[in-house]
């Protein structure tokens, strides 16, 4: 998936969010997302580095 598909589902689920009254568990679950992104990207890379 790109940053544009993330984005995308991001503004859904806020709008949904919004719309039920979970503001805060969306926030939430923004920062564990932005978390296993991160996690993702970082063995991605160890990943290419090990396989030179």
């Amino acid at each position: 998936m790109n940053y544009l598909l993330y984005s995308l589902y991001a503004l859904m689920l806020g709008i949904l969010a919004f719309f039920t009254g979970e503001i805060v568990t969306f926030i939430m679950l923004g920062f564990i997302l932005i978390a296993l992104i991160n996690i993702n990207t970082t063995l991605k890379k160890i990943i290419t580095k090990m396989d030179e």
